[in-house]
């Protein structure tokens, strides 16, 4: 029975490492802090096909993915996916209720962005944010133009590189500062002009995730996995877990889009990590390299 990696997963506050078996249901294996994660990659790195709807229909023609990209889809695959994508802004007859959030990543790091009411917190749990609040709720054309309102008013992004949010991660303020600085920008965004009107602006709540991902107990990241190969190892002791990446204590850090699409095994108990890594830049240098 062979189970391919899917990446991370966040649930109920938590992070998972989620499975793929072809025609079988898939599963999740929740990771707990302070264990030790040793594994290798087997054969070669296939396509996970397209997930809509809890369901994930295979990639027809069973192809490979390169290692060291982020997308564990063919580029076919990945045409499909977006065809019936709201962040692609293919799928606009959504009939969901959305929210509009704003995300916090580290001083002057913030983030406007929409996610579907149902999904909840998740959306900010995938993306790292450390601190984040609602702004609003409602039709989907209607988050999408508020968004847009506020990128235009107040020069916030709709995206911020991982590599800037891993390079700030272990130079945070104090988690009254971040809360102040999201809850500072909501004020000014409700008192925008311009607010579609079946847009229903929500109180200002600034979430931390401080606990949920162990920021407390993060090493300074010194070197992120560039890419898996066919035999290579990864292990270390698990301290935390922010959006895609896994923290070791080491300062190695894991994004686990490298590893969904992989055969993962078990590795041997005293195995070390034997796959390319690249050093991690100060954001000072991360700016300046052009990392952002």
């Amino acid at each position: 029975m062979t189970w391919w990696c899917t990446g991370i997963r966040w649930q109920d506050g938590r992070p998972r490492i989620g499975w793929y078996g072809g025609e079988r249901a898939e599963r999740d294996s929740l990771l707990g802090y302070g264990r030790r994660l040793a594994f290798a990659a087997r054969g070669e790195r296939h396509c996970l096909g397209v997930r809509r709807a809890g369901k994930r229909t295979p990639c027809p023609a069973r192809r490979t993915v390169a290692g060291r990209t982020g997308s564990s889809q063919c580029p076919e695959c990945a045409r499909l996916d977006r065809s019936f994508s709201v962040a692609a802004d293919t799928n606009a007859a959504d009939p969901r209720p959305y929210r509009v959030y704003l995300a916090w990543f580290g001083t002057g790091l913030i983030k406007v962005g929409i996610t579907a009411e149902e999904r909840g917190p998740a959306r900010l749990l995938e993306q790292g944010a450390v601190t984040w609040a609602w702004l609003g709720r409602g039709p989907l054309m209607a988050a999408r133009r508020t968004e847009e309102l506020l990128r235009a008013a107040l020069g916030v992004p709709d995206r911020i590189a991982y590599a800037r949010k891993r390079a700030v991660r272990a130079h945070l303020p104090p988690p009254a500062g971040r809360a102040r600085e999201v809850a500072e920008l909501h004020a000014r965004a409700v008192a925008l002009p311009g607010w579609p009107e079946s847009l229903e602006p929500v109180g200002c709540e600034v979430v931390d995730h401080a606990s949920a991902f162990g920021l407390d107990a993060l090493p300074k990241p010194t070197g992120v996995v560039a890419a898996l190969v066919p035999g290579g190892t990864v292990a270390g002791l698990l301290v935390g877990a922010a959006g895609p990446d896994l923290h070791f204590a080491d300062g190695l850090v894991v994004d686990t889009r490298l590893l969904a699409g992989w055969e993962l095994v078990a590795a041997a108990g005293d195995a070390g990590t034997d796959v390319p890594v690249v050093a991690i830049a100060s954001p000072a240098d991360a700016e300046q390299d052009g990392l952002f």
